[in-house]
């Protein structure tokens, strides 16, 4: 089983620290929820884990399966198995979702992979050489058994889609790639209920498949959707309490000013 660890991270943007000290481990198939007000550092973590270059990591480290990631660049932390979905998504024109995606497919092939002790690895073989009309077929297939709009493939990359577009788009794009694990920031802001459904319809059934995911989230009635299996509220910087559910309900009663 996977498992991706984050071991005492001190985080620096622009010369301040804005995150200290944050610990959590996460196993393949685990779903964790990061809740905290606004500006409690929780895009920062992922930004930073994920190498943002705004963000600098003084302290600590990220570990994933034993080894140590924390300073691989971006694309390799990628093609070891870690995916982010960023809060606000940039628009790139002139670049359909399909060809991103059939690019980003191959290159997170693991170097190597598709040919191990001299012999053809066929899973990695042909993954390695499918092609832009099969690999459509492929998505398109897969949208419609979430009942995601297929027709996200042709658009370019995130252009002209509303927020909640963007995050179905998101989760295409997940279940193209199928990473170890999932850093998903706010992958449920400004999406309405039935589209809701589909994402997390999605998350479900890839975590039944080994992925585990960190989900950021502000809202509570996320567990209408999932069963967290850890939940971790951030303040200032700080992962001040973890625990299961009951943290969430206890924040839906009482606010981020029950939790200490």
């Amino acid at each position: 089983m996977s498992h991706f660890e984050v071991k005492n991270l001190h985080i620096t943007a622009e010369g301040k620290t804005v995150v200290g000290a944050a610990s959590f481990a996460l196993h393949g198939g685990e779903i964790h929820v990061l809740m905290g007000p606004n500006g409690s550092g929780k895009s920062s973590l992922l930004n930073a884990i994920m190498g943002h270059p705004k963000y600098t990591i003084t302290e600590g480290k990220v570990v994933l399966d034993g080894k140590d990631i924390t300073h691989l660049p971006t694309e390799k932390k990628a093609q070891a198995g870690v995916f982010l979905s960023l809060q606000h998504l940039p628009e790139i024109t002139g670049v359909t979702l399909t060809s991103f995606l059939h690019k980003a497919f191959r290159a997170c092939l693991p170097e190597g992979e598709a040919q191990k002790g001299g012999d053809p690895n066929p899973a990695m073989a042909e993954r390695a050489s499918i092609t832009p009309l099969d690999f459509y077929k492929m998505m398109e297939k897969r949208a419609k058994e979430f009942a995601i709009d297929a027709t996200f493939l042709k658009k370019h990359l995130n252009a002209g889609l509303s927020g909640g577009e963007k995050k179905q788009s998101e989760v295409l794009q997940l279940l193209a790639l199928l990473p170890k694990f999932a850093l998903l920031d706010e992958i449920d802001s400004g999406v309405d209920v039935d589209a809701q459904k589909n994402v997390f319809a999605v998350i479900e059934h890839l975590r039944a498949k080994g992925v585990g995911f960190l989900l950021v989230s502000h809202h509570a009635n996320l567990l209408k959707h999932i069963h967290p299996d850890q939940v971790s509220v951030m303040k200032n910087g700080k992962i001040v309490a973890s625990g299961g559910k009951e943290l969430v309900e206890k924040i839906s009663t009482g606010g981020f000013d029950a939790v200490s």
